[in-house]
Parts: structure tokens; sequence; C-alpha cells
């Protein structure tokens, strides 16, 4: 079994000159009159942010910041037909001896950043609701985790290294929470690790399949002669808007991953461009700090393997990997947290059709980083489907939350 190392951000600063002379001589776009956030980010944003980020914005501090509150390891993490890879991870046990072993998956644009608010939820000890041992993993590829060097890295790989790492951590059974591609990898540790080591799982993003007359006719009875609730309608437009205006980014990132990542890489501002459009457009008008946004694309432009490396996932699901996942149907128990401002939304018995669904919820605030926009509501969730007489209770042999 590998090795844990405690882990420290620590950047260099050679890498914080680097980035301040870049942006000393960024070049910016022109842009067309009251245009607003039509055609995407607005350039007064950008100069704001981009000046910012290059006098005043305090990296040290952030640095100093997430050192103190998150708790951080790297270990090498065997890959069938990769080698090792040195994953950076987040690891803090709860003061309940018994508490559920939770692993947290994050996706894109966000990195290991979005167990920040959770973490103190997650660990909470109360005899009214259920605690966690809570374990976020950095993707690889993504912050300070190694990316893997060769192509083919697809949904497998990503789920063995998660669940490879709970056992390393000495967590045999567990269950999993994810949003985005965490909601993709975590269905994959479901099917391929689900009853013997994966017992549950928690998705903010999930992903539904229409129920078939020949093979789902109760289900498909009930989705054809149940109403749209309100909540359904709202995510239905809201799925309708992201698929018409918000989704070019998919394609280019699934198609042309290496061309873009130059830009990425190269250019502080194309970077910050980028990610911010995405923190805004894909949130509940949630009230993002200039400092705070500046913290999240640090991360990638400091990243190990540099931000170009978190976009080859798009390239390597397609093809249908991600379809052949989606397509099978975990036992495991499943809860969903829907969020008015996310970007995907289908009825609920989409939901039914290829997932043991036992817990749902739909909230009337918040968008796609629920773990960051609204960590309360997400983690209230998760304990509900948990505790004592929720639908999930005592699924992990012995580890009851309490």
């Amino acid at each position: 079994m590998s090795t844990e190392k405690p882990f420290k951000i620590a950047v260099s600063d050679d890498q914080i000159r680097l980035l301040q002379q870049k942006l000393s001589f960024a070049t910016f776009p022109d842009e067309l009159e009251n245009v607003g956030t039509n055609y995407g980010a607005p350039l007064s944003d950008i100069r704001r942010l981009a000046s910012r980020w290059k006098e005043g914005f305090d990296w040290r501090a952030q640095e100093t910041a997430l050192n103190d509150e998150l708790p951080q390891y790297t270990r090498a993490i065997d890959v069938e037909g990769f080698g090792a890879l040195e994953i950076h991870y987040v690891h803090k046990k709860s003061e309940v001896v018994d508490a559920i072993p939770l692993l947290f998956v994050h996706g894109w644009p966000g990195s290991f950043i979005e167990v920040r608010k959770i973490l103190p939820l997650l660990i909470q000890a109360s005899p009214e609701h259920p605690s966690f041992h809570a374990v976020a993993l950095g993707l690889p590829g993504y912050g300070f985790s190694q990316a893997p060097s060769k192509p083919g890295f697809k949904t497998a790989q990503y789920a063995e290294v998660g669940h490879k790492l709970m056992l390393a951590l000495g967590y045999d059974q567990y269950v999993t929470q994810g949003g985005d591609w965490g909601n993709l990898i975590t269905r994959k540790i479901a099917l391929d690790y689900g009853g013997k080591h994966s017992k549950a799982w928690h998705s903010n993003y999930p992903t539904g399949l229409p129920p078939k007359l020949t093979a789902n006719p109760l289900l498909y009875l009930k989705y054809l002669f149940t109403p749209y609730s309100e909540a359904e309608k709202a995510l239905m437009v809201r799925h309708e808007w992201f698929s018409n205006y918000g989704k070019g980014y998919y394609t280019e990132q699934a198609t042309q991953p290496q061309t873009l990542g130059y830009s990425l890489a190269d250019s502080p501002v194309g970077l910050l461009a980028w990610i911010y459009e995405k923190l805004v457009f894909w949130t509940d008008n949630y009230p993002w700090e200039d400092d705070e946004v500046l913290t999240w694309v640090s991360i990638y432009y400091f990243s190990r393997a540099g931000p170009a490396a978190s976009v080859r996932i798009y390239y390597e699901v397609q093809g249908g990997d991600a379809d052949r996942v989606y397509t099978q149907r975990p036992s495991i128990p499943m809860g969903i947290s829907l969020f008015p401002k996310d970007l995907k939304g289908q009825p609920k018995t989409w939901y039914e059709t290829n997932a043991n669904l036992v817990f749902s919820k739909y909230h009337s605030e918040g968008g796609h980083f629920a773990a960051h926009e609204v960590p309360n509501l997400l983690v209230e969730d998760l304990r509900t489907m948990f505790k004592k007489g929720g639908p999930a209770f005592g699924v992990v042999s012995g580890k009851t939350g309490y």
C-alpha cells in the first residue's frame, strides 16, 4: 500500500512573478456596445479581475487559508494500464468514531476547493443527524493531482482512483457524493464497486433516461400520466437554455482540447475569462467576490499539470464511454438534490429509470456549484438521506453516523 504524505500548497515566488508579468502585458479584445453578458464574459469584469489579480490579490493569504482549513495529503494510486499517479486529496475525520465514510468528487471548473464549505458541516457531531468522515478527491489532472500521460483515461479510470483511495484510507465500505463530472464518476463507482464497497450514492447533477414501455412499463405509464411539477418545468427550461446558449465550451473541450489548452496554459486572462463565465452563468445570482473568483482560477493556473489537463476528460468520455455508464442501472440506493439554476433538468421518472432512487429533493435556490453556493442545503439532504429512519440509514456496516 502506498504511503500517505501530508501536503501543503506552496506555489513558488517565480510562478507568482511570472503570472504578474503576463498580466501586465495582457491584450484585451474590444466589445460591442450595451451587450451585457450576451456575448460572454463582460470586458469590464475581466479588466477589473485581471487588474486585481496583478496588483492587490494576495495569493499567499489564500494559500495559507486553504492550508489551514483543509487537511491535505498526497498518495500514489496505481491505475491499471497507466501506472502510479500521485493523487492530492483532502481528508478529515469526524470525532464520531462510527461516522460514515464519504467520498466527495468535484467536476469542472471546480476542484478540491468545492469541499471547503461543506467539510465542517459533514464532520459535525450531533445526536440529531449523522456525521461523516470526509474525503475530497482531487481528480487526476486537476489542482495538485498528477495527470495521466497517456490517452484513454476514461470514466473507469477516474472511478478506480476514487475507489482505491478510499480503500487505502481504510474505508472498505463508503458512500459517495458528486456533481458535474463527479456525478458520472460516482455512478461508475456504484456500477463497478457497488454492493461490496460503495454502499450508496448522492448526486446534485443526476442524469436520467426516458422510461421505455418494453423495459419499464409501469414507470413508462407513470411518466405519461404524471404532470410535471413547477420545479421540473423550471429545470427543463434551464436545460433548454444551456443546450442552446451555454454549451459551446463543451463541444470545444470534447473535440480539440489540446488546441484550447495553449490559450488556457499561456494566457492567464484567457483562463480567467473561460472560467469566470461559468462561475457567473452557472450559479443562482451567487455574490462572487473578486478574490474568491481569483482563488478558484489561481488553483487552475498554478495546478501541477497545468489547466489544459483538466479539460481532456471531455474528449476521453466521448464516443460512447459516458453513454454506456448512464444506460446501466446501479443497484445501490441513490439520492438526488436538484437546484433551479443548474444546467440539466429531466422529469423525475427519468431518474428512476436508471437508478435505485430512494431520496429526491427539489430546492428553490442554488445552481451548479451547490457545495459552494448552498452548502447547508446540500449537507442537510445528505443528513436526511442517511439519518435514522432515512432511506439509506445503516448502509455502511457498523458506521451509522452516530
